[in-house]
């Protein structure tokens, strides 16, 4: 698929372009989270394989999307915060449009920083019996010391390992259950049964992550300093993305081969069926692949809300500034908080659907709006297909949104 206008002449070698990969697998390992785990497995247990589509449109969705995001980044040399910042004349406007990234996307990190802790925890509890409230806590500190005093190459290695460490788990689970292909591939013909749209909404939302925007532009700008290498950036991102398609694709054809129909709320109850085909390796086995998404998704989390604090207010992006220090301080010491306590965090986790709802399609419609501005992008501005596809994803976005913040209030209203 062309994204943008312009093509680069420049040839790089088979070892260039392995080199390459390493941004985009940031992007992975943060949408693969315990949330995408615990959806994925819901819906193969709730519907089989007929939701499969969906993944594969969330996927192709998530790559033209930072394809923009990163190429933004490379082109101009800024964030996306900056560029927010940059967009609008009316300063009505800016500062509505500054105010809801500001506000709702750290809002949600702090939420889910919280999942995944305890996410990570529930893995590490299964094999050493040690309290999540506990091992929460302890799984936060030592993403705190490894962000704010690690460099940023080591975080970047530590996901590939973690995204690969994923894959073997999954696909491994997936061949290993024998699922019927012919009946798999039918999956992949749209459809949404009875009771399915809050599900295909779940994976639309968990695998399109507003602060991944915001995050691979930053991160592309560091990687790749010309525009002639944005032929290495979009092939990172095709390849990183489409392995987190495929690990989330097995765990919903597992899911959907061996505990369809039955009442799912973790992947715990996967590990048990499993348990003919894997033996007593099965739980500790998918637990190590929970841990791993826990961990990956915490790593990248608080780097999201510091990096789109940093480009609307001027700080540096990297743990120098101290605020940019405080921030990813303060995103953890929130989850480790929540994941510490054992609070019941539904109001939290109800409060970052709203929160998501509202920011996700005014991320998306940002996004492609400022990536299509010459003024912004030269001759890099998406391409006609770039564009049509990008305000496909945005109406999509749009009714997602509806969807989500009027089932969530509708859920808030039940609490109280």
């Amino acid at each position: 698929m062309s994204t943008s206008n312009t093509t680069s002449s420049t040839k790089y070698t088979f070892i260039d372009k392995v080199k390459a990969i390493g941004p985009a697998v940031v992007i992975t390992g943060s949408f693969i989270g315990p949330g995408t785990i615990t959806t994925a497995t819901r819906t193969g247990a709730d519907f089989g394989y007929s939701l499969l589509w969906t993944i594969l449109f969330a996927i192709v969705a998530t790559i033209v999307l930072q394809e923009m995001a990163a190429r933004l980044g490379v082109v101009t040399r800024q964030g996306l915060s900056e560029a927010i910042s940059k967009t609008f004349e009316n300063n009505a406007l800016k500062h509505l449009a500054r105010g809801l990234v500001g506000v709702a996307i750290p809002l949600g990190c702090i939420a889910y920083m919280g999942g995944d802790l305890t996410g990570s925890a529930a893995g590490l509890s299964t094999l050493t019996g040690v309290s999540t409230q506990i091992l929460g806590p302890l799984v936060g500190i030592t993403i705190l010391v490894l962000i704010n005093f690690g460099p940023f190459a080591l975080i970047e290695k530590l996901l590939m390992v973690l995204v690969a460490t994923m894959a073997v788990v999954f696909l491994v689970a997936v061949f290993a259950v024998g699922p019927n292909w012919s009946d798999v591939a039918s999956g992949l013909i749209p459809s949404i049964p009875d009771g399915g749209m809050f599900l295909v909404l779940g994976l639309i939302g968990t695998t399109i992550v507003p602060y991944n925007f915001f995050v691979h532009a930053i991160n592309a700008k560091k990687a790749f300093t010309s525009t002639d290498q944005l032929e290495l950036s979009k092939l990172d991102i095709i390849v990183a993305i489409t392995v987190g398609g495929f690990i989330t694709a097995a765990v919903m054809i597992t899911a959907g081969t061996v505990i369809k129909g039955t009442s799912v709320e973790s992947i715990a109850s996967m590990a048990k069926a499993l348990e003919p085909v894997l033996g007593d390796f099965a739980s500790p086995f998918l637990s190590v692949g929970l841990i791993a998404a826990g961990l990956s998704s915490a790593i990248v989390t608080p780097l999201g809300a510091s990096y789109v604090l940093a480009g609307l207010f001027g700080w540096k992006y990297d743990k120098s500034d101290k605020r940019f220090f405080f921030t990813n301080l303060s995103i953890l010491i929130f989850g480790i908080f929540i994941s510490a306590t054992g609070l019941n965090p539904i109001f939290v986790i109800i409060s970052a659907q709203v929160l998501n709802g509202i920011i996700l399609p005014i991320a998306v419609i940002l996004l492609v709006m400022i990536t299509s501005q010459a003024k912004f992008m030269r001759e890099y501005v998406n391409s006609k297909v770039s564009l049509a596809f990008g305000i496909l994803i945005s109406l999509i976005t749009i009714f997602l949104g509806a969807k989500s913040f009027i089932s969530t209030v509708s859920s808030l209203g039940g609490i109280g």
